[in-house]
């Protein structure tokens, strides 16, 4: 059976050119199953953008980002797919998203006989805001979509162990594996961060905060935004009690956020109206080669979400050797262990949160090279 090569069509709602987790992680499992010698043919919608070329890429008209999401809603399936498909001849279907094309791949797996696998890569009802008439109701129903797509699957993936107990705690029966997405950390090791700190116009002693994800209102930004801009204040003021004596040789803070979406103007508006403006560094979508070098350019990686089933941006920020401060959430306590490499704060508190930023700042050579020890994410 370790011989076997097999034929799996992914299907995504989200894939390349598109900057997400979900589009990022099918992107990497399709090119190991690859080179593991399987066949991959990915079933995803048309974005305006797409690589030219794409080799067993099969693309499906749609709408593209409904309602402000990551989500594009794929037009009526042609016949070109069922003929993609009988030329392909698949062995597994492998399921990323509980709903539109999702329900595509539910329907070609119980048509031609074949297993289901489904990858529970979001925590959807934290995403109930892209949809006209968001409640509680809604929530509950995104909740019971998923829960009710596990048990028609053959095999569920969770990304973390968070995630797997979850589905267990919402009673999904079928058999779940914990299946996180990996990490090149060879990749993410050799970046270089003075490189880009001096495109940036940042000198080599300021001491920089750093971000990198798709900017969205489920990712907690306004309390990561505020709480920076608190560090950012008092670090560079250098004179509140709490965050020990006065300094006049502090070299000066930022905060670099590195992405794009619809809150990223709420997240400049924090830092204009604390008059922060200065300090906030942004760099928009970067090419994949200069993503290892904006996580070399920082100095701790600050994140906020409670929405993740997995922290890929904090495993790359580890494989870079960068200390995380970040909320305790699903995906995230797996990774961070509290003063080991980094922060793990159980508050939503920004206080607390500026406070850990300022314990990693003023760690001594030493301490702050332990934080970044890289085996944590190997």
């Amino acid at each position: 059976m370790d011989n076997t090569k097999l034929n799996i069509v992914m299907f995504t709602n989200t894939y390349t050119p598109h900057v997400g987790g979900v589009a990022r992680s099918v992107e990497a499992f399709a090119r190991q199953y690859r080179k593991l010698g399987h066949r991959v043919l990915i079933v995803a919608p048309e974005f305006s953008r797409m690589p030219k070329d794409e080799t067993d890429v099969l693309r499906i008209p749609a709408l593209q980002q409904f309602n402000g999401s990551d989500f594009s809603v794929v037009l009526p399936v042609s016949g070109l797919l069922s003929d993609r498909l009988d030329q392909f001849q698949p062995h597994i279907i492998h399921s990323h998203h509980p709903f539109l094309l999702g329900m595509t791949a539910l329907r070609i797996a119980r048509f031609r006989n074949l297993p289901l696998v489904f990858t529970h890569h979001t925590l959807y009802e934290q995403y109930t805001h892209y949809v006209p008439g968001d409640s509680p109701a809604m929530q509950n129903f995104a909740i019971e979509l998923a829960t009710h797509y596990c048990n028609l699957a053959d095999q569920v993936f969770a990304p973390s162990q968070s995630i797997a107990e979850l589905l267990q705690q919402r009673g999904v029966t079928t058999a779940t594996s914990v299946v996180p997405t990996g990490v090149d950390v060879a990749r993410f090791a050799s970046g270089n961060g003075r490189r880009l700190r001096k495109a940036l116009n940042i000198s080599d002693k300021t001491f920089v905060v750093g971000h990198l994800g798709r900017l969205a209102e489920e990712k907690n930004l306004p309390f990561l935004a505020t709480s920076v801009a608190e560090f950012i204040s008092r670090y560079q003021a250098g004179s509140d009690g709490a965050y020990g004596r006065h300094d006049h040789h502090r070299p000066k803070c930022c905060f670099l956020l590195v992405g794009t979406g619809p809150a990223e103007e709420t997240v400049a508006g924090i830092f204009q109206r604390l008059g922060l403006g200065a300090q906030l560094v942004r760099v928009g979508n970067l090419k994949l080669d200069q993503v290892a070098d904006a996580y070399h350019a920082m100095d701790v990686f600050a994140f906020a979400s409670k929405s993740e089933t997995q922290g890929m941006v904090i495993s790359e920020a580890m494989a870079s050797g960068v200390p995380v401060v970040a909320l305790d959430a699903s995906g995230v306590r797996e990774l961070v262990v509290d003063q080991q490499n980094g922060r793990l704060l159980h508050n939503e508190c920004c206080a607390d949160f500026a406070a850990a930023l300022q314990w990693v700042a003023e760690q001594p050579a030493l301490n702050r090279l332990a934080l970044s020890d890289r085996k944590s994410v190997v």
